[in-house]
């Protein structure tokens, strides 16, 4: 018995989705029709149980391709994903009021938008950045400069401003609990401006192509680069690169945050590191006897033993998982718990005070600017781990008990 369900595309591969008791609406089972009706996918589309509608592709899909890449299919996020470790602190240590500890890593790490719509991560960081970030931009500064000599119009004025910076949405910096009352750090975060800058480009580019080659598609969004052309070379040179961006990112964050519990505690050390792991992404993979490359976008790899991340919302326990390394799901999982509505929906349905009960407990923002993020926004994310019971086992379940929002 399998634990997905079966859809028919038009004319195009089957779609195995792993949503059972978790709901795929409309909009998104369109989108994973459309995709599945190109004609250089392999085998069938793989759907998780956070699935919802994005922008050319689903988030939560899983999407192998023979000799075409789609740069919508990956997005603008390159590289975004997660990062946890834990740490020698257990519950016991942390004082009552953890308002003055958010606040240290709210000022280590720069998040968010300042008042009059800039950036905050940009002055002073760029120019005097910490010395972890400054080291992690010498390293990828000659690959950034190698693909923007080529691509011009890809440039990004701020990638050292931004390296070691959270940005805005649902990435999110926190302290969790375990089942044993250990504190962890995780935080959720990827490419920030410049790998934005590189999807909109080449999004822009292969649309650019496909109206040139009179190709007509069920969704403009789903343009594609044939593989061997000079865009698909470009676009797999920049998202490797912006995959690489991405993780140091993760990297300095967790340097500055474990700064911030040395302060408090100067004996402090992580004893585990758990994963830091893309989720939205392109990788050269063999499946079903085919080298293909496979895009996760709003996925996790789980290859047998691997070790991922499932973060729920603001007011919910996530999961450190392993891997069961399922064939069907080409070795994959969900990336957190889903949306359920748009950040505007969110915004007119729920209002301050029920983002605070959804959140009691949790020492976090609590007021209109972050309701977009509430936990009522997202599925119930019990409900999406039962649904990929035969793709990853809990390792660990976590509870958050700080969480910094951009």
């Amino acid at each position: 018995m399998t634990g997905y369900r079966v859809f028919e595309s038009d004319g195009g591969r089957p779609i195995k989705a792993w949503t059972e008791g978790v709901p795929i609406e409309d909009a998104a089972m369109a989108q994973l029709r459309n995709v599945a009706s190109l004609p250089f996918i392999h085998s069938h589309v793989a759907v998780m149980p956070d699935v919802h509608y994005g922008k050319g592709a689903t988030v939560g899909s899983v999407i192998p391709t023979l000799g075409a890449v789609v740069p919508a299919a990956v997005g603008v996020d390159i590289g975004c994903g997660m990062m946890a470790v834990r740490t020698s602190i257990r519950a016991e240590h942390l004082p009552d009021n953890l308002f003055a500890i958010r606040s240290a890593i709210e000022a280590a790490v720069p998040h968010g938008r300042t008042d009059n719509g800039g950036r905050n991560d940009v002055g002073a960081w760029q120019v005097d950045p910490p010395a972890v970030a400054a080291a992690r931009w010498a390293e990828l500064e000659p690959g950034y400069q190698a693909i923007v000599d080529e691509h011009p119009k890809a440039a990004h004025p701020r990638g050292l401003g931004h390296l070691g910076t959270l940005g805005t949405g649902n990435h999110f910096i926190e302290l969790c609990l375990d089942e044993t009352g250990q504190v962890w750090v995780m935080l959720h975060s990827g490419s920030r401006g410049v790998g934005n800058r590189f999807g909109s480009y080449f999004i822009e580019r292969a649309k650019h192509d496909m109206r040139r080659w009179f190709i007509n598609l069920p969704d403009a969004d789903l343009a594609y680069f044939p593989e061997g052309s000079d865009g698909f070379i470009g676009y797999v040179r920049a998202v490797s690169w912006a995959q690489k961006y991405a993780r140091a990112n993760r990297e300095v964050m967790m340097e500055r945050v474990l700064e911030v519990l040395r302060a408090q505690w100067p004996d402090v050390f992580a004893t585990d590191t758990a994963v830091n792991c893309h989720h939205n992404y392109v990788s050269k993979e063999k499946h079903f006897g085919k080298d293909v490359f496979l895009t996760r976008k709003g996925a996790v790899s789980a290859k047998e033993g691997e070790l991922g991340i499932i973060p729920g919302s603001m007011g919910a326990k996530s999961f450190i998982v392993r891997g069961k390394g399922n064939r069907d799901s080409f070795c994959t999982c969900s990336h957190g718990a889903g949306r359920t509505m748009s950040r505007a929906e969110a915004k007119r349905r729920f209002t301050v005070e029920d983002h605070a009960r959804a959140t009691q407990g949790v020492e976090c923002r609590k007021d209109a600017e972050v309701i977009d993020e509430t936990p009522m926004a997202y599925k119930d994310i019990d409900a999406v781990m039962a649904a990929q019971s035969d793709l990853v086992e809990v390792a660990h379940t976590l509870r958050q008990v700080v969480c910094v929002k951009g």
